[in-house]
This record gives C-alpha cells, structure tokens and sequence, in this order.
C-alpha cells in the first residue's frame, strides 16, 4: 500500500548507492548492477549519471566476498517513501533475501538522499546519525531516515558519490560530499579500489 505523501510530484533528485557481493539471478555483481540500475529505468527512474564501479572490503572484516559498489543519481516522482519500496521490490526481484543485518547481499539499493529533504525530523535524524557500530550490527529504523544516517562514515558511499556529485550539500551536517570525504579516516578508505 502506498503511503499518504505518494500523490505525484514533479521529478525529485535522489541519490542510490548499489551493491552487490554475491551472485544474483542474473550473474555475479557488476552484471547485478548494471542489471539493477536498467530494471529501475525500466520502472520510471531516471538515472541521470552513474559512478564507476568500485570494489570494497566486507564489513565487518571477514564477513564475506568484496562488494561492488557504485552511486547512482536518479529523477523520480515518487514520494521518498515510495521510492524506498521500489527499491526494495527491485532488490527482491534480483533474489534478496534479508537474513542478516550486514549479511552478503545478491543486491542492496540504499536511499541516501532526496533533494535536501530531512526525514522523520531532525531529531531522529540525530538518534540515528550518532548511533555506536555496535549498536548498529543490532539495530535498525523500523521508518524511512534521510539523508542515509551513515553517509558521513561510509568511503565505499562517499567516494563513488564524489564521483558524480560532489557538490552535494548534507542538509543536516552542512558537508558537501566531497568535503565528507575528505574528512574520512584513512581506514574508512582503505581497500576501496577503482575497477577498470
């Protein structure tokens, strides 16, 4: 059922990050991308311009294959909320499964933004922005929080994005995403390769 603010609007700019570290049905995780981002077009997204695929250590360390990622912009009428349930019909169609939180994944479409758009509020924005790793592995929103609350700290996110977007500014946090990444530990970096 779609939620209450579903009612058309006109195109918004949302930004997805893609990932993969196992075969889906359609083959390993780059052709599960590419795949991924074509069945999004196919659905009324229009993805405006994509990162290069990057290729990134399993966290936490040891927890399966390297993941490709990339980030992708994309148009869309949909309400936030609606997007989210595209992407996860998306993520079920290519075989899915959520088992484990941080678990290998055949796909995974994160929404990390919406235009500039802070949901629920900034409250609970904050909750989840400030939450320890550990509680993390344990925890996770029951609704919809943009911007992504673990953009600022994901280099697998981060250095894709600057890629494409640089000049994105965190509502919240006041960063662009270039400036995000920039500020990243040199261990939130290591061990993200360009692929060729």
């Amino acid at each position: 059922m779609l939620q209450e603010d579903s009612a058309p609007t006109i195109p918004q700019r949302a930004f997805l990050a893609l990932g993969a570290n196992i075969r889906s049905s359609v083959g390993g995780p780059t052709a599960t991308l590419r795949a991924a981002l074509e069945e999004l077009t196919r659905l009324g997204c229009t993805i405006v311009s994509v990162s290069p695929f990057y290729t990134t250590p399993a966290f936490p360390s040891g927890a399966g294959p390297d993941f490709a990622n990339l980030v992708a912009q994309a148009h869309s009428s949909l309400s936030p909320h609606d997007l989210l349930a595209l992407l996860h019909r998306v993520e079920a169609a290519f075989g899915r499964k959520r088992e484990r939180r941080w678990g290998e994944r055949c796909l995974d479409i994160d929404l990390l933004a919406v235009e500039d758009q802070v949901l629920p509020d900034p409250q609970t924005h904050a909750h989840w922005r400030n939450l320890s790793v550990e509680a993390q592995q344990s925890h996770a929103p029951q609704q919809l929080v943009l911007p992504h609350p673990r953009i600022q700290d994901r280099g697998f996110v981060l250095i894709p994005w600057a890629d494409i977007a640089p000049d994105w500014r965190h509502p919240v946090l006041g960063q662009t995403v270039a400036q995000m990444c920039e500020a990243l530990p040199q261990a939130a970096k290591s061990g993200i390769n360009r692929l060729k």
